[in-house]
């Protein structure tokens, strides 16, 4: 198993780069998350994840351990192949695909090229509770950025209002009102649902 890469990259583009690495070189299929990441650097550490298959061998090189352990598990859902997987973290960052699952957010699932209806659900179904597991090490961001946010949202989830609109409504009201107590973010929140 080829776990990283380190070396130089020679050409990259959105979709593939190649590394020189002690004289070979690898083509390393990457996604837009990891391009934006490496777009304007010379040399470098990929990790990657090595696919056999019977047709031959695909190299996946990720910026982070976040995005390479989200590839991992996407492939492991059934009908979710390496390409899709792909292009779901070319779409949306890796925390943004976390949330979405996490939440059954299937229509923001469904945005991404190749997840239909079916797809998400699959997704939802298979690996919500393997990332909320993950959560916990803090391999994810969270959404809420502050302990008062965070009470803020917990008191509105308990109020009936969903988490994504709860969440929503949060960081639309910090955006606009900036810092501010509790209790008043819990009131405009509630305007801004």
């Amino acid at each position: 198993m080829i776990v990283f890469l380190n070396g130089i990259y020679k050409t990259k583009n959105p979709a593939f780069v190649w590394m020189e690495v002690n004289g070979v070189g690898y083509e390393v299929n990457i996604s837009l998350h990891t391009y934006s990441q490496i777009q304007h650097a010379e040399k470098g550490l990929l990790l990657t994840y090595l696919q056999v298959k019977e047709d031959g061998f695909s190299l996946y090189g990720f910026y982070d351990e976040e995005e390479r352990t989200l590839f991992m598990h996407l492939i492991s859902v059934s009908g979710v192949g390496a390409s899709t997987a792909r292009m779901m973290l070319s779409g949306m960052k890796p925390d943004e695909i976390f949330r979405a699952i996490v939440q059954e957010d299937e229509k923001t699932l469904e945005r991404i090229k190749g997840i239909g209806a079916k797809s998400a659900k699959r997704l939802i179904l298979e690996l919500k509770d393997k990332l909320i597991k993950m959560k916990p090490g803090g391999q994810f961001q969270s959404a809420v950025h502050n302990n008062t946010e965070e009470d803020a949202l917990q008191a509105l989830i308990s109020l009936g209002i969903t988490r994504n609109a709860a969440q929503t409504a949060i960081q639309k009201t910090v955006k606009s009102g900036g810092n501010m107590e509790l209790e008043e973010l819990i009131k405009q929140a509630l305007k801004n649902i």
